[in-house]
């Protein structure tokens, strides 16, 4: 057995290669934890905390609330919030009445969200009084109907609810909201909802719990349907690898957010399926996560590297406890063998990289986290999950450490994109997922991303992967943090390009950066031009934006 899946004999004992996964409604998992937790916090926010009676309450208010608007099971609700309270009532409260879920990034601007709120269909949104007149601004070219506002008030603690607004407008923000014609208040809706139980029977394996929209980075972004038994098993998944958790005493550190589906998977629906803590972080601050760590001691905190590196490399870690954290891992983008180490000695917890991708709901791949692991891989397929390693062109598997494109099987693959079925078809065959990642399995059936196939740099006829370029600019002592691309180049095609950007109080030349390059890659790997910043663009998640690096580029 072991031969055609070489990972297994890498599997701890603790961990079951097959698992039985529950075909159930998704919001089971809050309401089997507050059965069985009713009073432990389920959700701290910014000094409240709520219990899991509270969360299950709110809940069913929202479901009532969704049916007295008419909202239909299979309709689509938009939630546009950071990580906030009333981002996981309405979550729940959708999935309880048969409503399907559409994570909107907060930070969209007005022809993102038409996009995607005209090519879900939703008919509601759920939105912060702070983002109200972007929503107002795109709703009249969408099918929205109902626009639900909440506040970042609407759960503080007091005093903080009384100083929020007031902090606010002092820093120009706009919180005025007109309700009446379709423009509802969050507080207002629930305190007059039924709080009766509600939780609708789904086909889980067919009935589509939420439209997650990928990054659109091929263009516009596409809906991929992740169904109950998706998201579902790959909580019990990512859980059964993390096989220490102890049941309704983790406290996750929700820094990375919900709306996108690895904040989805391994924070909020892992912690509810294990009764956990959330920490909610309503966006990336070092300071408030380091605060937050030293007095609320999270053990488990999954993020990206740009987490970790600014986390490392913060004059005040050293005077933080932050030996409470287990349990760390990586995703979105590499993870650096030198941010891993250094993590790791700062904590005394296990740090590991992990892979996924939206369409797989998304974890796929996993280091062990108390076993032997391999760093720089992305690890070994988590249980029920199959990987393989094909010829792009031809589709023929390749033998052991060759390069091909990662293909990945597994209950957590998505039913297809939403309305796209050529798109779907091309994606999806026979079960399996083709990633659009470059990689490579070794014979211990530990996989290694290479890269994007879209981000290969072929310069003079050489096919080079950013990621290695990338990985020796991270050794650098006076780099924080560097991304490389392709940029057009008359004699080559394409070029190698580095963005970095330096330590504080650190000086680097091109000229001693490309000698650093010289004795540690192959002449053409080289970067052939580099552009020292002050900062990357970055996704909510931490991803570095390529793409906006290279319309900057061509701009020039």
């Amino acid at each position: 057995m072991s031969g055609a899946k070489p990972w297994l004999q890498h599997y701890t004992e603790e961990v079951a290669p097959t698992f039985h996964y529950p075909k159930h409604n998704l919001a089971r998992l809050l309401i089997d934890s507050a059965h069985l937790f009713p009073n432990r916090p389920a959700l701290y926010f910014m000094g409240k905390k709520l219990s899991y009676l509270e969360v299950l309450d709110a809940s069913y208010r929202f479901a009532h609330t969704l049916k007295q608007l008419g909202v239909q099971p299979g309709d689509r609700v938009s939630i546009m919030l950071p990580n906030c309270p009333s981002a996981i009532v309405a979550y729940f409260g959708t999935l309880m009445m048969g409503g399907i879920v559409v994570m909107t990034n907060p930070l969209y601007v007005e022809r993102e969200l038409v996009h995607q709120l005209s090519d879900s269909g939703a008919t509601v949104i759920v939105t912060l009084d702070l983002l109200f007149d972007r929503v107002q601004k795109a709703k009249a070219k969408t099918p929205i109907q109902h626009v639900i506002v909440t506040s970042i008030k609407d759960y503080l603690p007091f005093p903080k609810n009384v100083l929020y607004p007031i902090k606010m407008k002092k820093d120009g923000a706009k919180l005025d909201v007109s309700y009446g014609e379709g423009v509802y208040s969050f507080k207002k809706l629930l305190r007059a909802a039924s709080p009766a139980p509600v939780c609708v029977d789904v086909d889980a394996d067919d009935e589509v719990a939420l439209l997650q929209y990928t990054g659109g980075t091929t263009g516009l972004s596409k809906g991929v349907m992740l169904t109950h038994a998706n998201l579902i098993a790959n909580a019990h998944q990512t859980s059964n690898w993390c096989y220490r958790l102890r049941m309704g005493e983790e406290r996750f550190l929700g820094a990375i957010p919900c709306f996108h589906v690895f904040g989805l998977t391994v924070l909020l629906n892992q912690s509810v399926l294990g009764a956990g803590m959330l920490i909610l972080i309503p966006k990336f601050d070092i300071d408030l996560i380091l605060d937050t760590i030293n007095t609320l001691k999270p053990t488990i905190f999954p993020g990206a590297p740009t987490m970790y590196i600014a986390l490392i490399n913060h004059k005040r870690v050293k005077q933080v406890d932050v030996s409470s954290i287990n349990v760390c891992v990586s995703g979105s983008a590499p993870l650096p063998l030198e941010v891993q180490e250094r993590f790791e000695a700062l904590t005394g917890g296990r740090l590991i990289e992990g892979y996924g991708l939206t369409e797989s709901s998304p974890v796929t791949h996993a280091n062990p986290i108390w076993g032997f692991r391999k760093i720089g891989t992305i690890g070994i397929p988590l249980p029920d999950t199959e990987a393989k390693v094909v010829d792009a062109s031809s589709g023929e598997e390749m033998p052991v450490g060759e390069i091909g494109e990662l293909l990945v099987k597994g209950p957590q693959v998505m039913k297809g994109y939403w309305q796209k079925e050529q798109e779907t078809a091309s994606t999806i065959q026979d079960g399996w997922l083709y990633t659009g990642d470059m990689g490579r399995m070794d014979s211990d059936g530990f996989f290694s991303i290479v890269d994007r196939k879209k981000d290969l740099i072929i310069a003079g006829g050489y096919n080079i992967y950013p990621r290695e370029i990338e990985e020796v600019l991270f050794e650098h002592p006076a780099i924080q943090e560097a991304t490389v691309a392709g940029v057009p180049d008359e004699y080559r095609g394409e070029t190698v390009k580095a963005f970095v950007v330096l330590k504080t109080g650190m000086s680097l030349t091109e000229k001693e950066l490309e000698l650093w390059c010289r004795e540690r890659l192959a002449a053409y790997k080289v970067p052939r031009k580099v552009e020292f910043r002050q900062s990357l663009p970055k996704t909510m998640i931490g991803k570095v934006l390529r793409r906006q690096l290279l319309e900057e580029e061509s701009k020039d």
